[in-house]
């Protein structure tokens, strides 16, 4: 009789793999691991960032699981605080993951959903093993960028940090004065005109407040000049030739009423990706409707504002520009056609139409070089 020689219950590379989800705290890490539905996952916490740790956890969780060491490794984590760093380190070490978008991933919508660290991380796991079983639609994949093409992000995004901080300072400033009655219309807040303005008495304004206001309007001034210093720098990458996205931007500007307030966050954006097709566009802008139809219930719920936060407002103040620079477009001959006579707020439905549909015409023209149906290029003008 052959003597049967006992094994672990052991799963082959290509058989069974360790799947990993992160819940990303500030302070901790919760990781739970599984290998596959029905099973009880094993959850563990680390100190954020300890990867020491976080290799150990994984050996170990293939020895609780019967794993072979050399078993591959799937993980998810939510797009968020960490950023790309973390998947890139896991790209580093053999690991498969995913991003998820955190507005993509399904709830249970029953009364009050608890939330902690554990269940999160547990409910993540769930949807990881649902979606290397085919079921593709749990949560969307959040395109990691080039740690190159990350980088190049900084200065856009930079400049519009700067640009709202200076809105907001300079709100603040008026709201000060409007509390003594002033009303300022143009804002120079010298020494001389501080000692200029009357409130509401015709007395001049407090000590207190002067004080307060030179402190905003230093502040102003420091974000003028940074603002200055991010366009010249702007300004010289431009002069790069040679970089496929600095040809963008300069393809687009060749347009009417398209500069570098609204080609530069565009190409740096949005159109660094590859797209397939025009729904993936619109899709990741997040302008494209939403209807729901259920029963003899059909409404339009809106746009679904689930893209680039970033690219949706540029392409709304680009849409208004567009209408206005480009009166013989196919475009604003439609918009002025179909909305024209409207009020104020069906002009607003209308003009996210208009942006949808010239990010989509925008993507193909340098794709093709195809121009906009009727629009002119500034050498035409």
């Amino acid at each position: 009789m052959t003597k049967k020689t006992a094994r672990k219950n052991e799963y082959s590379e290509n058989q069974q793999p360790l799947f990993m989800a992160f819940e990303l705290g500030s302070s901790k890490w919760v990781l739970g691991f599984s290998i596959g539905l029905g099973q009880k996952p094993r959850k563990r916490s680390i100190d954020a960032g300890d990867l020491d740790s976080l290799q150990q956890e994984i050996k170990a969780a293939k020895e609780r699981f019967g794993l072979a060491e050399n078993a591959k490794v799937k993980s998810c984590y939510e797009a968020g605080r960490e950023g790309f760093w973390l998947h890139r380190y896991l790209e580093t070490i053999q690991i498969h993951n995913f991003v998820m978008d955190s507005s993509s991933i399904e709830v249970n919508r029953k009364r009050r959903r608890a939330k902690s660290d554990g269940l999160d991380a547990g409910s993540l796991l769930q949807l990881l093993m649902r979606h290397h079983l085919g079921d593709k639609k749990v949560f969307s994949v959040v395109r990691v960028p080039s740690e190159e093409e990350e980088d190049r992000r900084h200065l856009q995004r930079g400049f519009a940090t700067l640009k709202k901080e200076k809105t907001r300072t300079t709100n603040r400033i008026r709201a000060l004065l409007n509390t003594q009655g002033v009303r300022a219309q143009r804002l120079n807040l010298s020494e001389q005109q501080l000692h200029a303005i009357r409130i509401w008495n015709g007395k001049g304004l407090g000590e207190g407040l002067k004080d307060r206001l030179r402190l905003e309007w230093q502040r102003v001034l420091q974000l003028r000049e940074q603002i200055r210093e991010l366009k010249a720098e702007r300004q010289r990458r431009l002069k790069d030739n040679e970089r496929p996205e600095i040809k963008q931007v300069k393809q687009l500007e060749t347009l009417r009423s398209i500069g570098p307030e609204s080609s530069w966050p565009v190409v740096h954006e949005l159109f660094w990706r590859d797209f397939q097709n025009r729904r993936q566009v619109g899709a990741l802008v997040g302008l494209v409707p939403t209807p729901y139809d259920s029963g003899e219930s059909k409404k339009e719920l809106g746009i679904s504002k689930a893209g680039n936060r970033h690219v949706r407002a540029i392409a709304i103040e680009l849409a208004w520009s567009w209408v206005r620079h480009q009166p013989k477009s196919k475009l604003t001959l439609w918009f002025n056609q179909r909305f024209g006579g409207a009020g104020k707020r069906a002009r607003k439905v209308g003009i996210v139409a208009v942006a949808r549909r010239l990010i989509i015409e925008l993507w193909r023209f340098l794709q093709t070089g195809v121009i906009p149906e009727g629009a002119l290029l500034k050498a035409e003008a």
